[in-house]
């Protein structure tokens, strides 16, 4: 799991919100499944040197919003799939879309030339 998440430390989002945003992708994106584990808060923050209490604070907010669960004595694992979880596979995406859009728009690029473009990178 560590291997897919990238934390920027002079990215304008905190780390917290770097790694929960993360963590969610994952999870919708099918790598991480119901009933994975996922590592230790020490672990996790000790890969990428940042201060546990940062790590609690992402796995905390994923705990209460239903992504991942928690009991006592156990890992961390990754809760069942909800309905509200599935309709995030698009949402996730809207943000990075819309910025697409608006840098073609002040670019004079063609909604025809743009989805040309993204099937281009799509086949790399």
């Amino acid at each position: 799991m560590l291997e897919f998440i990238n934390v920027n430390p002079n990215s304008g989002d905190p780390i917290y919100k770097q790694l929960h945003e993360q963590v969610v992708r994952l999870i919708v994106g099918g790598q991480l499944s119901a009933g994975d584990e996922l590592p230790s808060v020490r672990k996790i923050a000790d890969h990428f040197a940042v201060n546990p209490m940062t790590v609690s604070r992402a796995i905390g907010q994923l705990v209460d919003q239903g992504w991942l669960e928690r009991r006592r004595g156990q890992a961390t694992r990754v809760a069942q799939k909800t309905a509200q979880q599935t309709d995030q596979q698009e949402t996730l995406l809207f943000k990075a879309i819309d910025q697409l859009i608006q840098q073609a728009k002040q670019l004079d690029v063609p909604q025809p030339a743009l989805t040309e473009l993204i099937k281009k990178r799509w086949e790399l």
